[in-house]
């Protein structure tokens, strides 16, 4: 069998003119980074404002686990399907994170034949965005500190600098440090830190930005610190947002690269899914939505996380409103919440398997919250049996009145998928019928903060109560004074369980989710609530991806897939 990377060599790469030519796009309209990949004109943008878009759906998924579930894949998958049955479609995907592909996870660009490509490119340095990204961040973080050198005439209290710095690699050794050390001409010595670039709130706004004025402004809104007031300094009150905008101005034009059949796909963005909302950029999704019948696009880790930002934060901000989900499910998967251990996944269990539905049963009942009519993608691998799946498509007929569709895309392309494009198609147009496509979002902007965790927690996630000390509920009533009271929230917790646990899988109830930190993400638009061990810098594994990752004897990337 051959691998992903020998599969994607395999194919011969298409112009990427022709790419652009099948969304209407003219040549001169394309920014080209080789013949493969382009970004698209800012003023060609701007000239399709008036046009009316086409349908959006989200691909999500159940709980992650070791076993692997494979949302980008499908996504992939169902984008090329959606073209073989004759419908203008486009994917819109976040971009690869360097620390993980040298880390744990390798390369993030779909797999077998449902990949976008060139593949290695988009995992390690693809345009540069990310490169622009971290270098606005650490820009601003410079000024922070040369401001304090030189008199601190914003009299920022050096102990309440909250911006830190940030590079996009896994180094759990950056998570706290002394700067500024070495004598006066260095500056003053404080606490700082590095996060990974996909933690930064500047990912954050760039992925929520309609466009280069709102970037500058969202930018200038971002909360750097406080005095001894407790006062907020902001970007705008250093001066920083113009700079940093420059720097990001070619990166938020979108990039479009293709999958391996041709079809288009814009790669652009891509904030964490828990620190942040975990989608691809608004730029990228309102341009595809303009230019495309259908648009495929997805959310990170399961529907508890990604699609609950995506609705609740993404939606919420940009006025997307998405006609379809599709979530996304293994057997082996399943099995696992059912309480198999990964070296037994092959085999048939149907008892494991029955006990696993919970978790999926309880996410496609969360999708439906939100008035989005939902599809299960069943991602098919060579030890499944029919039984299994029969017993999934039987349950969620019965149990939820929804389809579950076998799709084999990863071994046969889009052919394997074209049942599921089918029943998006039929799902997306049931809101035309209707008169409304029937989307909400969970809770309203006016419901005070710790009632929009908490409904999160209840609703979702199936708790019976959210928790926290006293400095933590002192800082809700803080932010809700302060006028941020009308913020959704970003709840960051495991993404491996319903609860903060992330070894209690399936779908727990009647647990309650302690809450460890609140942030404020004033520029992003949103209140960061932190529950559990979460990092925003990650470490490298025992064995890291990088020991592997070589160039081989045909001048060729070794070991990045």
């Amino acid at each position: 069998m051959k691998s992903d990377i020998e599969i994607a060599r395999s194919k011969r790469l298409a112009p990427i003119t022709e790419i652009g030519a099948k969304l209407g796009i003219p040549p001169e309209a394309l920014i080209p980074y080789g013949w493969e990949m382009a970004k698209l004109s800012p003023d060609f943008i701007a000239g399709l404002g008036g046009r009316s878009e086409g349908r959006l759906v989200l691909v999500t998924a159940t709980s992650p686990t070791p076993a692997g579930e494979g949302k980008t894949t499908v996504s992939v998958g169902l984008g090329d399907a959606l073209n073989r049955i004759g419908k203008r479609a486009a994917i819109c995907l976040r971009e690869p994170s360097l620390g993980p592909c040298f880390g744990m996870k390798g390369g993030a660009a779909g797999g077998g034949h449902a990949q976008v490509v060139p593949m290695e490119r988009i995992n390690l340095h693809f345009t540069g965005d990310f490169h622009a990204i971290t270098a606005a961040h650490n820009l601003l973080a410079a000024m922070i500190d040369n401001h304090v050198h030189w008199g601190n005439e914003l009299t920022l209290d050096r102990r309440r600098i909250t911006w830190r710095r940030a590079m996009d690699m896994n180094d759990r050794a950056l998570r706290s440090i002394i700067n500024s050390l070495g004598g006066a001409a260095n500056g003053y010595p404080r606490e700082d830190g590095f996060d990974i670039t996909v933690a930064s709130e500047v990912m954050a706004v760039f992925c929520l930005a309609l466009d280069l004025r709102d970037l500058e402004e969202r930018l200038g809104r971002m909360i750097i610190g406080y005095r001894r007031d407790k006062s907020p300094v902001r970007t705008a009150d250093l001066k920083a947002q113009g700079a940093m905008t420059v720097l990001l101005k070619d990166a938020l034009a979108p990039n479009l690269v293709q999958t391996l059949e041709g079809n288009p796909a814009f790669v652009h963005g891509g904030p964490f899914a828990n620190i942040a909302h975990g989608c691809n950029s608004v730029v990228a999704t309102r341009t595809a939505l303009r230019l495309a019948d259908y648009v495929v696009t997805e959310a990170g880790f399961g529907a508890d996380l990604g699609a609950e930002k995506f609705f609740d934060i993404k939606c919420r901000m940009s006025g997307l409103r998405p006609s379809a989900a599709v979530v996304v499910t293994t057997m082996r998967a399943l099995k696992m919440h059912g309480g198999v251990p990964r070296d037994r996944l092959e085999q048939e269990d149907l008892g494991a398997l029955q006990r696993g539905l919970a978790n999926l049963q309880r996410h496609v009942r969360n999708v439906g919250k939100f008035g989005v009519p939902a599809v299960v993608a069943i991602n098919a691998f060579a030890a499944d049996t029919e039984a299994e799946h029969e017993l999934v498509r039987q349950a969620c007929r019965e149990t939820l009145g929804v389809d579950a569709i076998v799709c084999r895309h990863h071994a046969e392309g889009s052919k394997g998928a074209e049942e599921l494009a089918r029943a998006v198609t039929e799902l997306a147009a049931r809101p035309a019928r209707r008169g409304s496509d029937g989307f909400r979002v969970l809770y309203p902007d006016d419901l005070p903060l710790w009632d929009k965790v908490r409904t999160v927690a209840t609703e979702l996630y199936g708790a019976s109560d959210i928790i926290a000390d006293k400095k933590v509920r002192d800082r809700f009533r803080e932010l809700q004074s302060e006028g941020f009271g009308r913020f959704p929230v970003c709840i960051a917790k495991t993404q491996y369980s319903f609860s903060t646990d992330p070894d209690l899988r399936g779908a727990p109830s009647g647990h309650v989710v302690p809450i460890r930190e609140v942030r404020l993400a004033a520029g992003a638009g949103f209140i960061v609530v932190i529950c559990g061990d979460i990092m925003t810098m990650p470490g490298l594994p025992k064995s890291p991806a990088a020991e592997r990752i070589r160039i081989g004897e045909s001048g060729q990337t070794e070991g990045l897939f």
